[in-house]
């Protein structure tokens, strides 16, 4: 079930920071399995939650080199909210915290070219943190390293899908999970070639699409 300790209290809005999240792919017997790990219950942001690897956007990301581009696609999708250099700052943020709280890496620097566009969540207003985060999924084999990492996320590891949804996720863990669904089952050129991604839900708060 939907977890519901997200409740949204009476607060001055906050402005949503820019965040990306990378969800790593790994087909087994034909069942997609992801990356991800728990938030110690020390972080201020969805403690104790299982989550994907991301962070939000920081500065040095507006800069930071790239050895392969962005699919068009995927470029074309994350420029609906957002301009060429945040664009691109996004991906280069999901790369980044992938080689921080995973250590793993899609290379140094990063080639971006296996990035495809999956979704994005905007955190309710009212919360005293929010953000704009967009998730991307690259397949396994454009990752390279061992996992470790910074510690930040506990048990990091590969879930299965029905594994994962049997879990107590968040809610917008819970509903991206359930996009990658979807977008697994569509062919592969319509999964890199429409244009737009479908509003999955606006409900408690949160804005996915």
């Amino acid at each position: 079930m939907p977890d519901d300790s997200l409740t949204v209290a009476k607060r001055p809005t906050v402005r949503a920071k820019h965040a990306a999240s990378l969800i790593v792919l790994r087909m087994v017997d034909a069942e997609p399995h992801m990356l991800m790990g728990m938030r110690g219950a020390k972080h201020r942001f969805m403690p104790n939650r299982l989550v994907f690897p991301g962070g939000r956007v920081d500065r040095a990301d507006l800069i930071a080199p790239f050895a392969t581009p962005l699919p068009e696609a995927t470029e074309r999708a994350l420029r609906k909210k957002a301009n060429e250099t945040l664009a691109r700052a996004l991906a280069s943020a999901a790369a980044r915290e992938l080689r921080e709280e995973t250590g793993l890496s899609l290379g140094n620097p990063p080639h971006l070219g296996g990035l495809h566009y999956l979704a994005r969540a905007v955190t309710p207003p009212g919360l005293p943190i929010r953000f704009n985060a967009r998730f991307l999924v690259v397949e396994e084999h454009h990752v390279r390293g061992e996992l470790g990492g910074d510690g930040e996320l506990d048990g990091l590891r590969f879930y299965g899908m029905t594994e994962a949804l049997g879990l107590q996720l968040a809610l917008p863990t819970r509903l991206v999970l359930e996009r990658l669904q979807l977008w697994l089952a569509m062919p592969e050129a319509e999964r890199n070639t429409r244009p737009e991604t479908p509003v999955l839900l606006r409900d408690r708060g949160w804005v996915m699409e």
